[in-house]
């Protein structure tokens, strides 16, 4: 464990992410739902990281992606808050609300509830939009991390996330 009490492993991926986005002259920024801001903490944990970290947003509820993010509605309401429809609008977003080469959307079910046949606890949807490529190159993957418990799901989804914002 670090310092301040983040796990070692996400300090030590976001130091990567760090130095190589400083190296490669990007900045970048972070739209979290599920992770709850873990992966904005781990990056301002390096000391330095507002060398590269533009801005995170913490959009946790429906509401807040449509307010602060600018998903539409329509969005959310026809493919759901876990989708990537929803995680590709998170992530251009974030790239249109701030300064940043790089954005990297995570929303998902960190569980213990909340789940349903199509979506169990457990699915975590990613995407990565960068400045100046067409929205069509976007990254968006979908994945099913099978950790022990919320704290298990949101680790392997923050460090999903922090592997996203390599350049």
């Amino acid at each position: 464990m670090s310092e301040n009490l983040l796990p070692r492993a996400l300090v030590d991926k976001a130091r990567e992410v760090v130095e190589a986005n400083r190296a490669a002259d990007k900045r970048i920024a972070v739209a979290e739902s599920c992770t709850g801001g873990l992966v904005s903490a781990a990056i301002t944990e390096i000391a330095g990281s507002s060398d590269v970290f533009e801005a995170g947003y913490v959009t946790y509820s429906n509401a807040a992606k449509i307010a602060d993010l600018h998903v539409s509605q329509e969005v959310v309401e026809t493919f759901g808050a876990v989708s990537i429809a929803t995680a590709w609008a998170m992530a251009r977003g974030a790239l249109q609300a701030s300064e940043a080469d790089t954005a990297v959307a995570i929303t998902g079910i960190a569980g213990p509830g909340g789940g349903s046949p199509s979506k169990p606890v457990g699915t975590v949807v990613f995407a990565r939009a960068d400045r100046g490529k067409d929205p069509s190159e976007i990254h968006a993957d979908q994945k099913f991390f099978d950790e022990p418990g919320r704290a298990g799901v949101r680790l392997q989804a923050a460090l999903c996330a922090l592997d996203l914002l390599m350049p």
